[in-house]
């Protein structure tokens, strides 16, 4: 089967920190409101009961998993809830341990019994969540597992899709790496412009330019909140924001008033070797700051590596290239979301099905190759570039301490945003005829070490650095 998987499926407008423990079961709760629908029950719900399983259970907790299912329930959307009305939504459900379900029925709910957190992992993914709907006569119940990056699904959807075996209807459906080298030698054409093609298949061309702007704009923003916001950030660890210094030690007195302007005051700044891996961090930790306070990102592929591509286009943009624009920043975010696609169907881009290397080797990868391309790389060089990013980082594990998308997590991101830098930079070196290890070798390398890795060291907090450090350390 060929799946067919949009750039705007890789990169989701959400809201943190996690794009499969806390986007995905809010996208859940949303789907489960619109069977309820279908089922013409709605209205006579009068209680519903959540049960989380597997790594949204061990971690659920930290990732807000709890707070995102009682958001999906009310029926707000993670794109486009304004931030300052979720504490008010949830604060408001604790204290009346009422829910006003899809924004309709007000139901009896109470977070600490109907939610229950079920160690136990269900057989088909580990991220797997069900709701169970009463009404005075009957009971409704759906499972769903959330498959990292936002995406979820239905067990026996998936198999009635396989025995179905629908065909992509892209002009060029691409399941492998080989697949999109072979079609721009085909075409001649780069890559950009071959994912451009699946896109106008489906929007017109003003549809995929205007989104793919609008996730830029949120991503500019996302960077541009984390670079103003100080404070601790939530959750019990105690952790100091550090964009917010290092920003200031960065951009000295400027003088600007949006986004856009700050932008181009970066671009007058000092572009010495330790500036520049400074300002790449910066981006970086902005981001996932945003992320660990329930703020909106982009994942890309996930929440928890959100800010990888973001960092790394902001670095084209404001060191490498001051007359980049529009054209650049859609290019950009084509091949990443391209190359992170590719990455799913052959591997997975799920913490809690490969550990850390899903989500940050995964988007490194994703920026590298696009970085690549923009800095002048032929395809098969952007591919080496997504390779070399990943290769580097096989075998890396998932163990946030208290289960939080803040430690490890947030300082990953700017090491995974440095070595996409430096994958386009060797890539662009090198003849590909002289390379050894093919992108798609190395996705299916990457799939087998998940396999192998022990389940601890998958979004569980129960081995590495989430038992070693303890809450009662920081």
């Amino acid at each position: 089967m060929e799946e067919c998987i949009s750039v705007f499926d890789m990169l989701k407008i959400g809201v943190g920190p996690s794009s499969s423990h806390t986007l995905g079961p809010w996208r859940g709760a949303e789907r489960f409101l619109e069977e309820l629908r279908e089922e013409n029950i709605l209205s006579k719900i009068v209680r519903i009961k959540v049960d989380l399983f597997g790594s949204l259970s061990l971690t659920g907790k930290g990732h807000a998993t709890d707070l995102a299912v009682m958001l999906g329930l009310t029926g707000a959307d993670p794109e486009f809830i304004p931030i300052e009305n979720i504490d008010k939504i949830i604060s408001s459900i604790k204290k009346t341990k009422e829910l006003n379900l899809a924004g309709e029925t007000m139901i009896s709910f109470d977070m600490e019994t109907d939610i229950v957190f079920n160690k136990n992992f269900l057989p088909f993914h580990s991220n797997g969540f069900s709701f169970t709907a009463y009404t005075s006569e009957t009971e409704y119940e759906s499972t769903f597992y959330s498959i990292g990056g936002g995406f979820v699904v239905k067990e026996e959807r998936l198999n009635a899709k396989k025995k179905l075996e629908i065909k992509c209807a892209f002009p060029f459906p691409i399941q492998r790496a080989d697949e999109l080298l072979n079609y721009t030698i085909q075409e001649n054409k780069n890559v950009s412009e071959i994912v451009y093609e699946n896109e106008i298949s489906m929007r017109t061309p003003e549809n995929v330019n205007s989104e793919l702007m609008r996730v830029w704009e949120t991503m500019l923003e996302c960077m541009y909140i984390g670079c103003h916001s100080e404070g601790i950030l939530p959750g019990g660890l105690n952790v100091r924001r550090r964009a917010f210094d290092m920003h200031q030690n960065l951009i000295g007195l400027a003088n600007y008033s949006n986004p856009q302007e700050w932008l181009e005051c970066i671009r007058k700044t000092e572009v010495k070797f330790r500036q520049i891996l400074k300002w790449v961090s910066c981006f970086a930790l902005a981001v996932n700051e945003v992320n660990a306070a329930l703020g909106r990102v982009v994942t890309a592929p996930t929440n928890g590596s959100a800010g990888v591509i973001p960092a790394v286009l902001m670095y084209y943009l404001v060191i490498e290239n001051h007359e980049a624009g529009e054209k650049e920043i859609k290019q950009f975010l084509m091949v990443a979301g391209e190359i992170g696609s590719i990455f799913k169907k052959g591997a997975t881009i799920s913490a809690a099905m490969g550990g850390c290397q899903a989500e940050i080797g995964v988007s490194s990868a994703m920026a590298a190759a696009a970085l690549c391309e923009l800095m002048g790389g032929k395809p098969a060089q952007v591919l080496m570039a997504a390779e070399i990013a990943m290769e580097h980082h096989l075998g890396l594990t998932c163990d946030p301490i208290g289960g939080l998308v803040q430690i490890p997590c947030i300082e990953r991101n700017t090491m995974g945003a440095i070595k996409a830098i430096n994958a386009a930079e060797l890539a662009l070196e090198t003849d590909p005829k002289n390379a050894k290890v093919p992108l798609d070798k190395v996705i299916n390398t990457m799939w087998e070490t998940a396999k192998d890795m022990n389940t601890k060291y998958k979004e569980t907090s129960e081995g590495g650095l989430a038992i070693s450090v303890n809450l009662a350390d920081c």
